[in-house]
């Protein structure tokens, strides 16, 4: 009996792996396809936030941070931003 399942390991090994390839796949489809983050147009600019930091301040966070928050900033392009078009998102709450 032993002998026959050991040669369906290698199918149940392959067939496990395929299944989680394609929830994985499934995952990231779904996050890829999330609406992009759209600011109120009264929000205010990262220039007047910061009004006293005339030469800007990055908002790459150098501490932990979750996912959800740097899920935010790739949705709002924040590493490509330069200041002072820096969108507040961009920054930590």
């Amino acid at each position: 009996m032993t002998d026959k399942l050991n040669r369906f390991w290698p199918l149940i090994a392959s067939a496990a792996f395929a299944v989680l390839l394609a929830v994985n796949a499934a995952q990231s489809a779904a996050t890829s396809n999330e609406a992009r983050t759209v600011l109120p147009a009264d929000a205010p600019s990262a220039q007047q936030v910061f009004a006293d930091a005339p030469d800007g301040v990055d908002p790459v966070v150098t501490g932990p941070v979750s996912t959800a928050f740097k899920q935010r900033q790739d949705a709002a392009n924040c590493d490509t931003a330069v200041w002072p078009n820096i969108p507040m998102i961009c920054y930590p709450d």
